[in-house]
């Protein structure tokens, strides 16, 4: 692989990385190996491993707003919660735990992480507020929405996609059933 090599390629096995080992394991040596090239090719293309690091969170960043780019694309609000939907049931969960954890213990990949939360639950927001017309409704609906997510990505348990989905689609069915009009006001 080392003749095909890109800076795209450095970040997508950097997530590949994340998504395997978790956020202790991304070392150079790890994903050099896993391009099959030397520490020297890495340096060609970025001058220390933790400029590295910061463009590989700015692809990450990058990735997540194009994703959510589609979904702002899309007129009808119900339409754009199911590509929200099932943009967040295909995302790399593995990467986006130890993004998580990476978070935790470095500020400016926090404020990355907090930019993706709030641009995710801004989304939902917008669209169960053009579904419901209730702010607070429409609040309760993006929280639980991101509360599924982050959990879901969180849990120790094994990845069960099957039931991610299935818990998505009750989402959906209280949001489409009107069960929202019972929450109470602040």
């Amino acid at each position: 692989m080392a003749g095909a090599v890109t800076r795209e390629s450095y970040y997508e096995t950097g997530l590949d990385v994340l998504a395997d080992l978790g956020y202790g394991g991304l070392k150079l040596a790890g994903v050099c190996n896993r391009l099959g090239v030397t520490t020297g090719s890495f340096y060609h293309y970025f001058p220390s491993w933790s400029a590295y690091t910061r463009e590989l969170i700015g692809h990450w960043l990058q990735r997540r707003i194009d994703g959510m780019a589609v979904a702002y694309a899309e007129p009808n609000a119900r339409r754009r919660i199911d590509t929200i939907i099932k943009h967040a049931l295909a995302l790399p969960h593995g990467a986006e735990t130890a993004i998580r954890v990476w978070s935790s213990l470095d500020q400016d990949v926090l404020a990355v992480q907090t930019e993706v939360d709030k641009r995710r639950f801004d989304v939902m927001f917008d669209a169960a507020f053009e579904i419901l017309g209730h702010a607070n409704q429409a609040q309760v609906f993006a929280s639980w929405s991101m509360y599924l997510l982050i959990g879901y990505e969180q849990a120790t348990l094994p990845r069960d996609t099957v039931g991610l989905r299935w818990v998505a689609e009750q989402m959906l069915d209280a949001l489409d059933s009107g069960r929202f009009a019972s929450v109470p006001d602040d």
